[in-house]
């Protein structure tokens, strides 16, 4: 079973964890299969896809059965989303578009069973594999491995970032790039040094709150650049863009092949 705990423990010591994204196929398999090949997380977003709590569920729960930790990108950030996905089973928490401390202390409560928040009390359903338990320790254990990710990604966040770092409850800030760059007129232009000063302006706020920065790396050469300005928890890719990569090489791969036979 996955340990929640311990990748919380992981993420505050700065150790480099990688995790990946499910886009397009939120099924037991794909879960099951990011796990067996060492995904320290696997993330189920539910912002960009329309994916349901009933379509999760399942996915969750074989993560966790699987030894991942799962996550859900909520739709956007209010109470019932972020208490839902907690009750179905998600370990994690990635909530876009937080732009300011006090958004992300009340996300924070509300991920938060008392004396530490506002989260609502329910027992023996997803969140506990179906499983009777006993209610005080299984809000303790909540409290202890609950990761709340907050997305910085646009002008309002990143202008804010130093104060949010410093909400207590908060573990990642996460630079959702695609947005920020748009947020700041420089759409898609990573090269940009304001998007760079940006990025170095977000590794800082989290060295100075010790707390951890992350991204989505494209790739191995990506992900050492990010390492190297301070970001140490990543995502390798997404369900649908390594099925795509890796059908167009192999469908390319089969027909150099076939037509040189």
């Amino acid at each position: 079973m996955a340990d929640g705990g311990s990748l919380r423990t992981r993420i505050a010591s700065g150790e480099v964890v990688i995790g990946t994204f499910l886009l397009a196929f939120p099924t037991v398999a794909a879960a099951r299969v990011a796990a067996s090949v060492g995904a320290d997380y696997v993330l189920v977003d539910g912002e960009h896809t329309g994916f349901g709590w009933e379509t999760m569920t399942p996915v969750l729960a074989a993560t966790r059965a699987a030894g991942s930790v799962p996550f859900v990108r909520v739709p956007s950030a209010s109470r019932q989303n972020l208490a839902l996905a907690l009750d179905m089973g998600a370990t994690g928490l990635m909530v876009p578009m937080v732009g300011t401390a006090e958004e992300a202390r009340a996300i924070a409560s509300w991920a938060r069973y008392p004396p530490e928040g506002i989260r609502g009390t329910m027992f023996g359903l997803a969140a506990h594999d179906f499983a009777e338990v006993e209610p005080v320790a299984a809000m303790r254990k909540a409290n202890d491995e609950v990761i709340i990710m907050v997305q910085i990604e646009t002008v309002e966040g990143l202008e804010n970032v130093e104060e949010i770092a410093a909400v207590d409850g908060v573990d990642v800030l996460w630079v959702g790039h695609f947005d920020l760059t748009t947020s700041m007129g420089i759409p898609t232009e990573f090269t940009n040094p304001l998007y760079l000063d940006a990025l170095d302006r977000v590794a800082a706020a989290g060295r100075a709150s010790g707390k951890a920065v992350g991204f989505l790396a494209s790739g191995a050469e990506d992900a050492v650049s990010l390492v190297e300005r301070g970001f140490r928890v990543l995502a390798y890719g997404s369900d649908i863009g390594i099925y795509r990569s890796a059908l167009r090489s192999g469908l390319g791969a089969v027909r150099q092949a076939v037509e040189g036979a």
